[in-house]
């Protein structure tokens, strides 16, 4: 019997970089900048550095490179590492269609292996699209989305992690299929994790399916076995989550006529996706409006009913640290209308206790709009309506943020966050190198030299 995982690991196993259009490898090139843009503010975070540590005294072989760091760490530790520096401001890519997910969040997958093993730049550049294009299909063919029947949007990366990293590494189609089963097999991710009161494991928990991943693409080139039914066959994904439909000729449909990575957006703001749309709206009619925040006496929010539900119950009214912060809507908006726009900087433990932010919380009114329901996720639609001291009211609603794969960040703001997060960190002369880098990467001979432009 034929499985849905032998057709991924076919094509996974037969794209070459030759196969991908101009739009595909620019793009490639630009979610790169942008995750390890990320990756170095995240690399100042209590949460890494609490996990750098720990992997620094557990020690190993000096295989690949840790961002920011001085040293080299085995593959299965520096993946989960970089991973981790990527996801931990809440700052990198998104994806939201039946469910939500971070791409970026696996580019270790290939870029760990593709340095210990001195790939080319091509070679990257064809493994990370594949990851993109894996965890995308994957986010569109669960209806509802995992995310809505309680599972967290990781237990999906499970299955295109081990394909990233086993496209560097080599597999042939039957120890690709071999790793999707290792991997997708012990990997289901509770949705507890973005929950109610967050804790650092809400960036954590991808990273982990990523280092799984890497670990899965291991052992089956090693010869370890994996049940290549973890999909479709009996008690595999369709099998046991019951309260989902799935689609599955959504994950082979059309392979190769376009790439998925095309139709990813980026993050304006270092925060849960459906706050950006909102904030969007929010920060657009002050300032169209010329609306001072001291005349502020009401917000209200319009939104689909899963982002008034995650993002402002009663926690979110009073976040006591930068995981529930991030994931607040009320908290976001008082950061818009105090200080104009959400940065890293606005998720320091002083900021999120600054009595003027805190003294809009109670202003901000979040409503489940069910005509946005109806769009969503096509659109990211959102409104903002913002009444006076003097009495006036001012009305807009947007149908998806800047950064949008539609309305798509143009190269010097994408620079300007970039600099942002790197420039206080490296200096503008390394800086200008790691950009060089990038830029080539398909003339990129190995993947060895360019990780050592990340040694701190």
């Amino acid at each position: 019997m034929q499985y849905i995982t032998q057709e991924m690991a076919r094509f996974t196993h037969q794209l070459q970089y030759d196969d991908l259009d101009a739009q595909t490898v620019d793009n490639a090139k630009r979610f790169l900048l942008d995750s390890i843009g990320c990756a170095y503010g995240g690399s100042q975070t209590h949460d890494v550095q609490i996990m750098l540590d720990f992997y620094n005294d557990i020690g190993g072989k000096e295989e690949a490179t840790v961002f920011n760091s001085g040293k080299k760490l085995p593959m299965l530790h520096q993946s989960l590492l970089n991973a981790l520096m990527i996801r931990a401001l809440d700052y990198n890519d998104i994806y939201w269609e039946e469910d939500p997910s971070h791409p970026s969040d696996l580019i270790p997958a290939a870029l760990s292996p593709a340095e210990f093993l001195h790939s080319t730049g091509q070679d990257f550049i064809v493994a990370m699209v594949l990851a993109y294009e894996w965890e995308q299909r994957l986010c569109e063919f669960a209806h509802p989305g995992v995310r809505e029947t309680k599972w967290h949007h990781a237990t999906l990366t499970q299955f295109a992690s081990p394909l990233a990293a086993g496209k560097i590494l080599g597999l042939n189609e039957e120890q690709l299929v071999h790793a999707m089963g290792i991997s997708a097999s012990h990997n289901h991710t509770l949705g507890v994790v973005t929950a109610g009161n967050l804790t650092m494991m809400k960036n954590t928990v991808d990273p982990m399916a990523t280092q799984s991943g890497v670990q899965a693409a291991l052992l089956a080139k090693h010869g370890y076995e994996g049940p290549a039914h973890v999909i479709d066959g009996k008690e595999g994904l369709v099998d046991t989550f019951v309260n989902n439909n799935f689609e599955l000729n959504i994950l082979t449909d059309g392979l190769g006529d376009s790439f998925r990575i095309n139709r990813c957006s980026m993050k304006a703001f270092p925060t849960e996706a459906l706050t950006h749309t909102p904030m969007s709206a929010l920060i657009k009619l002050m300032q169209e409006n010329h609306i001072d925040k001291n005349d502020v006496e009401e917000v209200t929010i319009g939104t689909v009913a899963r982002a008034a539900d995650i993002l402002s119950d009663p926690s979110k009214y009073d976040p006591q640290t930068r995981e529930t912060a991030d994931h607040s809507l009320p908290y976001c908006l008082a950061a818009c209308i105090v200080d104009g726009a959400v940065t890293p900087a606005s998720f320091t433990k002083e900021k999120i206790f600054d009595p003027e932010i805190r003294s809009f919380l109670p202003k901000i009114k979040v409503e489940a709009n069910p005509e946005f329901e109806k769009t969503f996720p096509e659109l990211k639609q959102a409104s903002a309506r913002i009444r006076t001291k003097q009495g006036q009211s001012y009305d807009i609603t947007l149908d998806y943020p800047l950064g949008d794969y539609r309305q798509p960040m143009d190269e010097q703001t994408l620079l300007n966050k970039f600099d942002a997060m790197v420039v206080p960190v490296t200096g503008q002369k390394k800086r200008d190198l790691i950009v060089e880098a990038i830029m080539d990467l398909d003339k990129e001979p190995d993947m060895a030299d360019f990780m050592k432009l990340m040694l701190k």
